[in-house]
């Protein structure tokens, strides 16, 4: 009979350890399926994330706006500027009228640029970019004169050109279009 409290102990020290060994077991499923449920929900997290970034990049893009439009045989062919975002681009701007001086031509153009600016929302202050296209180069010296000083304290850039072979169309001497922000 000695053997019998042997066996009890033997017993009663494996149930013990199966009863360890089971809270284990269960303590470690429970662990992975809670780091499964985190790495779901992850996952969802951030495709829900990238979702509603595309949603709202769709909503934050702007329709472009455009200004008159010139058509051509009832055909559009341009604007007098366009408008995306805070950016403003001006289509060319030329004074077809006489006197045929180039002072007098520049004015004309400068002050076209600056209504369709107002006009647009943004201000000769805010041009980035202007290209000036003259119908003769000798005429250089004088759109200076009159541009100088027109965009404010802080110029934009700019690259002037005298255009050859058919000058600018129409009959203006000088044509510039320009790229504001808003």
């Amino acid at each position: 009979m000695i053997f019998q409290p042997f066996m009890i102990f033997f017993c009663a020290r494996a149930n013990v350890k199966n009863s360890i060994n089971h809270s284990k077991t269960k303590k470690m499923k429970t662990e992975r399926r809670s780091v499964l449920k985190k790495l779901v929900a992850s996952i969802a997290g951030i495709a829900g994330f990238g979702m509603a970034a595309n949603a709202n990049t769709a909503i934050l893009t702007p329709e472009k706006e455009v200004g008159k439009i010139t058509e051509f045989q009832d055909v559009p062919m341009f604007s007098s500027y366009t408008k995306h975002g805070n950016m403003v681009y001006l289509s060319g701007k030329g004074a077809h009228t006489a006197p045929f001086e180039i002072k007098n031509h520049t004015e004309i153009v400068l002050k076209r640029i600056e209504d369709d600016l107002i006009k647009a929302g943004s201000s000769m202050e805010k041009v980035l970019k202007v290209n000036v296209y003259l119908n003769d180069f000798a005429d250089y010296k004088g759109m200076n004169e009159v541009y100088k000083g027109r965009f404010g304290s802080k110029p934009p850039a700019r690259t002037t050109v005298a255009v050859a072979k058919g000058g600018i169309p129409g009959d203006s001497i000088v044509e510039m279009d320009v790229i504001a922000y808003i």
